[in-house]
Formats: structure tokens, sequence, C-alpha cells
């Protein structure tokens, strides 16, 4: 598990989003700053590297590296539901859903994609190119979708690279959350635009919920060890007979009710928005404030 710096005021910005209800807002601290300009160069220039023969081997390369990680992190993750992708047809591209609590949770979708035979594609925030050491060589390296807030890039060449991917056959991960929440435990309100490209690209929601076990084992003097369960939910399936935007609707609400009845199964409590210490898993709260 990956415990950063400055948690406490992260979980304490969580804690202040959560009274606000502003689920989908960042509550990290000393993520990278970038202006408008070098945001869309950032983009521009991760779009046009991925066409060469150089980028095609650091690929090669950050992809060995995280099948290597994947198999590391997850030595004790199990997975229940794998009968729910019995409908995906063998060459069926789609898009997986799931909450976003750690920078390396997204190696538990990666055993789902890797069983299934399939290339992830992560559509990631323009501001992780900007990433420098280990964690910025797999951002510029690995099969990412950019995601930028310009109004352009987000009606046509953001669907577009979706639907390239999944009509190759590939799964592509979306976090309908939007930003990371270190290890909050609850499934967040998602935000419309991932079903609204489900629809259009007219591929099926993978819909996963990964619930975060705490083990007895330290990671720091504030926080245990933490171990993971991926929920594999039925799939969502746009509805031919209505428009992109009917769908999307649609799709999102029944995301939602799914990963919330996971949460309720997997935890044996209504979900509710009050913060408590436990949302967030392995913390020790008594610890931190000393």
């Amino acid at each position: 598990m990956i415990v950063a710096d400055h948690r406490d005021q992260v979980i304490n910005n969580i804690r202040q989003a959560v009274a606000e209800e502003r689920f989908n807002d960042k509550v990290e601290v000393g993520d990278p700053i970038l202006s408008t300009e070098a945001k869309t160069q950032a983009v521009d220039n991760y779009l046009k590297r991925s066409h060469t023969l150089h980028f095609k081997i650091a690929n090669w390369i950050a992809r060995t590296f995280m099948a290597i990680a994947t198999w590391l992190t997850n030595r004790t993750t199990t997975v229940s539901g794998w009968e729910n992708l019995s409908s995906l047809a063998k060459h069926q591209g789609a898009i997986i859903t799931t909450n976003h609590f750690n920078p390396l949770e997204n190696t538990v979708p990666r055993l789902l994609a890797r069983h299934e035979h399939r290339r992830l594609f992560i559509v990631s925030q323009d501001t992780n190119l900007a990433m420098t050491g280990g964690l910025g060589y797999l951002m510029n390296n690995l099969d990412i979708i950019p995601l930028s807030k310009r109004l352009d890039y987000l009606g046509r060449e953001l669907p577009a690279l979706i639907q390239q991917a999944t009509a190759a056959g590939h799964f592509v991960l979306i976090y309908p959350e939007q930003e990371m929440w270190f290890n909050y435990r609850k499934p967040r309100p998602p935000k419309r635009g991932t079903y609204y490209y489900a629809a259009k690209a007219n591929v099926p929601i993978i819909s996963c919920f990964t619930e975060i076990r705490s083990e007895k084992k330290l990671a720091t003097p504030e926080f245990h060890e933490t171990s993971y369960h991926l929920h594999i939910l039925p799939l969502i399936y746009p509805d031919p007979k209505l428009s992109a935007n009917a769908n999307a609707t649609r799709m999102m609400n029944q995301d939602y009710a799914q990963k919330k009845a996971a949460y309720e199964a997997a935890y044996h409590e209504p979900l509710s928005y009050q913060f408590e210490p436990q949302d967030i898993v392995g913390w020790i709260p008594d610890r931190a404030q000393q």
C-alpha cells in the first residue's frame, strides 16, 4: 500500500468535502499544478508520442513493470462475480468503472483485464502527465487516455480515443468519482460523463466495486496494511432504443445503485455520508493525532 505524505491533511480535506457534499473534488495535496497551456501541451505531446517507435518500446517496458506490480500488489486480492462477465463477447470492448482510492488500486481491475485477455487503457487527468520519477515514467508510457477539461477535447477527441480503444476489443478504466480519495471505502456519487461515452461507443459498463480490508500488519505507525476484494457486478448495456443522453443517466443510476448494494453487503451497514474514522480503511486516528 502506498502511504504518501500529508495524510492527516488529506483526511481532513475528505472530512470537509463530505460535510459539504463535494464528493468529486480534489483532496490530495502536492499534485502538479499546470497552466491551461501546459496541460494542452502535455496532452498533445503524449498523443503524438504514442505513435512513435520509442513510445512503443517504452510502453512495453511500462506494461511489463505493471504486470509485475499487479502480481505483487494483489497476492492476497480475491475476486467474486466472474459469472457476470459470461455474456461478454470474446472480442467485446468495454468500460470498467470502480471506486478510486489509491494510486496503485488500478492493479485490481488489471487482474480483471488480464483474466479476460484484454489490454487496459486508463482515462487519466492531464496533470498526471507532469509527474516525475518512476510514477511519471509510467504515466507517460502506459496505455493512457488523457483527460483534458477543454470542451473541444471532451466533445471530440476523448470520445474518439475511447471508441478507438473499445472497438479494438480493449477495456478502458474510467473513474466516475473523478478524484482519488485515499483509502475512502464508500462509493461516491458518480459523474455522468463516463456513461455518456459508453453509450456513444455502444459498449457495456463492467461495473465493479473494490472492497478495502484492514490487515493487522502496520504499513506506517498511523496506518495498517490493506488488502482488496474485487466485486464484479452485473454488466450494464446501453439501451438501443434510448438516446446517448438518456442512456447515460440510466446507466449512471444503475451503476451507482449496484456499487451502493455491494458496499452495504461488504460492510454490513447502510451507505450514508456522515464521516467516520473507519471510512478511511487502515487509519489509526489516535496515533495520527499524537
